[in-house]
């Protein structure tokens, strides 16, 4: 076959083999997409290569560099690989992480309820547990559901891994939480992944924060961290909500901005009450009237997709350079079909 007929051919389809089992890979497929479409429930949730909950490792046949994006080395070394980015060029034998690989155990240290619809989770590793405040992790229960969470715990300050969980109406994994998880129950963790966190080294720099819902958390834990290294320059923190419940770090934030002259809070709330000391509006809407001009700037964002990628374009519109403007957004499985505020 001349080269030219070689490029015009069709791709051919590719084989998996997992669990025993022979499935096809149609070539615009990735392999987490082959796997759903033949009715397997394996782990997922962002399908952008983020969350890396829908890790695999191949036993036999080479992986693409792209589905190994972000892993560690020990895991690249081993065959894993992120079954949302790998459209195969080979055919491939699979089998689920190994877990001394992937898992660190934790074992659940404190459940509080922040707001009716926030919990704060503490979690103590047993092992040591090296990240960046603003990172995140998955957290796997023992039948294997895994979900992630920021982290808004600062390793130097804390002794312990930190993070908030949202109750939805849908969640199989908030609801776990909230009805019945109790301190001393373990989970896995794997981790940590994202690249929003705080690097010392322009203590001056303008520092421009805003999330909505518990994409507070990351946030909360930048700022601390920042602060904690002496970072002089203006350090900005938009949260928003709808509701004035949902302000659930409202006196922490407050105490942190009477206590540093550098830090200030921004709460503000999209939905018709009103709230003393808050902001009537969108969090991204409120900073960007703050801030029209981010030459110079360092940006974090967290929170609903939808909101973060807007605010991405708009920083850098704003004149914030791309490499300061960080965000790591997913999509929790349960919710890409429902539509929120």
């Amino acid at each position: 076959m001349s080269s030219v007929a070689a490029e015009l051919a069709p791709t051919p389809t590719r084989r998996l083999r997992f669990a025993g089992v022979e499935y096809e890979v149609l070539p615009t497929e990735t392999v987490l997409d082959a796997l759903l479409r033949h009715g397997l429930d394996v782990p997922y949730s962002c399908r952008k290569g983020v969350c890396q909950s829908c890790m695999m490792r191949a036993t036999d046949g080479a992986v693409p560099a792209m589905a190994q994006h972000g892993l560690k080395d020990t895991l690249r070394d081993h065959g894993c690989f992120l079954s949302c980015l790998c459209r195969p060029k080979d055919d491939l034998d699979l089998v689920a992480p190994d877990d001394e690989l992937a898992f660190v155990r934790a074992t659940v240290a404190r459940v509080e309820r922040m707001s009716p619809a926030v919990a704060r989770v503490r979690l103590t590793p047993a092992e040591p547990f090296e990240y960046h405040a603003g990172q995140f992790v998955s957290l796997r229960r023992s039948d294997g559901l895994i979900r992630s969470y920021s982290l808004a715990s600062v390793p130097r300050l804390d002794d312990h891994l930190e993070i908030h969980v949202k109750r939805l109406s849908c969640g199989e994994m908030s609801s776990w939480v909230f009805d019945r998880l109790q301190p001393g129950e373990t989970v896995d963790l794997a981790g940590p992944n994202g690249t929003g966190y705080y690097l010392p080294g322009r203590p001056d720099q303008p520092l421009l924060l805003i999330g909505n819902g518990t994409g507070l958390a990351p946030l909360i834990g930048i700022a601390h961290d920042a602060l904690a290294e002496g970072h002089s320059g203006p350090i900005d923190l938009y949260h928003g909500t709808r509701h004035g419940e949902g302000l659930y770090l409202h006196r922490d934030l407050t105490e942190l901005a009477e206590r540093h002259d550098n830090f200030r809070y921004h709460p503000c709330l999209s939905g018709p009450a009103r709230m003393k000391g808050c902001r009537p509006g969108r969090a991204e809407e409120m900073a960007f009237a703050d801030h029209a001009a981010l030459d110079g700037h360092r940006v974090f964002l967290c929170g609903y997709p939808p909101m973060v990628e807007a605010a991405k374009k708009a920083a850098y519109l704003a004149g914030a350079r791309l490499d300061d403007i960080h965000a790591d957004p997913f999509e929790l499985r349960e919710l890409r079909r429902v539509p929120r505020d």
